[in-house]
């Protein structure tokens, strides 16, 4: 349950997109680090009182190890100018029945200037679908195609598996003039458009933002339990199944790993085996890249040859990879390690945007 904490803000820290990250002072003398969004709780400023949800810091969970701003309760934020009796503004409900509701404007429902666009749209055309199983993936993704498609409209589809609001993530903040746009789906929220489904996103993906490629994965702070099927990750196995339903071409980045040090992420992660191998119904392009370290390329052969009776096992070419990830524009990490740290990891996922792009129609 929530443990409820109450402080003045002391400083103001980092800012990006949506997000404001600060020092909260304690009644008893200590100091906490925490995260407000502006768009749900207003600017903080130093001296204001702040109420706070402290449970996922106190026990060490979580991407960020922020406290969550709840509110101000001493200088609340003004209502939105729209009316509020009227679904003219939207009436889009997500993290529904929780304190902090938003209502927000669907990208196809009847106030939406996209409505038309969408109202039979059910098809993509052939578009070309990267899934991936954590958010770390999107920016190596994100290189691979850029590698060899600079120009290319690559759409980004935050799935609720991780971290509900798109403002959480710093490298989404930093990726924003790289990206077509964001469309958060399901209970996700704060993207350049909102969705109701995966299959509404992906469609607005292609007929609104003109997408040429689009990625689909959890925001920060992928949630497993140790088990095979306890993991939000197993939603990359929905995301093939309505990509192929809707025409679209689905590409898997497999998580690989050489440094993870636990046994079932190490070679090809269960969580890839899991969601494309039992989850996937509709075939997809699974993506290894063609030089692998000998003993670990052995070890994902071997990992993935049940699974090659359903899907497609591409090699792909890693010549000038390397660079593109080290030429990223935002930080790469997964799991607390680095490129260098981990580069069989990014490495896959930076092929899977390279093969994505050979799939363009």
């Amino acid at each position: 349950m929530v443990r409820w904490r109450t402080g003045t803000v002391a400083t103001l820290r980092r800012q990006w997109t949506g997000a404001v990250e600060l020092d909260v002072d304690l009644p008893d003398g200590t100091r906490m680090r925490a995260l407000a969004y502006p768009e749900l709780v207003g600017t903080p400023e130093p001296g204001d009182r702040v109420l706070l949800n402290a449970g996922a810091l106190l026990m060490g969970l979580g991407t960020g190890g922020y406290a969550l701003v709840v509110a101000l309760p001493d200088r609340l934020p003004p209502d939105p100018p729209d009316a509020g009796d009227t679904r003219d503004a939207g009436h889009l409900v997500k993290a529904r029945y929780t304190p902090l509701q938003p209502i927000l404007l669907g990208v196809d429902e009847e106030a939406s200037p996209h409505r038309a666009v969408l109202a039979d749209a059910d098809d993509l055309d052939g578009m070309p679908v990267v899934t991936a199983d954590l958010h770390s993936a999107l920016p190596a993704i994100l290189a691979g195609i850029r590698a060899d498609a600079p120009r290319a409209r690559v759409a980004y589809l935050l799935t609720d598996g991780g971290a509900l609001p798109a403002w959480f993530s710093r490298t989404l903040a930093g990726l924003r003039a790289d990206l077509a746009g964001t469309i958060t789906v399901g209970q996700a929220f704060g993207g350049d458009l909102e969705a109701t489904t995966l299959h509404g996103g992906l469609l607005a993906a292609r007929h609104v933002l003109d997408a040429d490629l689009a990625v689909v994965a959890q925001g920060p702070g992928n949630l497993g339990t140790g088990t095979r099927w306890g993991f939000s990750g197993v939603a990359v196995g929905e995301a093939v199944n309505a990509s192929a339903t809707l025409g679209g071409r689905p590409v898997g980045s497999l998580r690989i790993s050489a440094a993870d040090p636990r046994p079932r992420h190490r070679g090809v992660s269960h969580h890839s085996l899991t969601a494309y191998g039992r989850v996937a119904l509709a075939p997809a392009e699974l993506v290894v890249p063609d030089d692998l370290e000998p003993a670990l390329a052995a070890e994902v052969d071997a990992a993935l040859a049940p699974l090659a009776a359903r899907h497609r096992i591409v090699r792909v070419p890693t010549a000038g990879l390397d660079a593109a990830l080290r030429a990223s524009v935002v930080p790469l990490s997964t799991m607390g390690r680095g490129l260098d740290a981990d580069h069989s990891y990014f490495l896959a996922a930076a092929a899977a945007g390279r093969h994505a792009v050979t799939r363009l129609p």
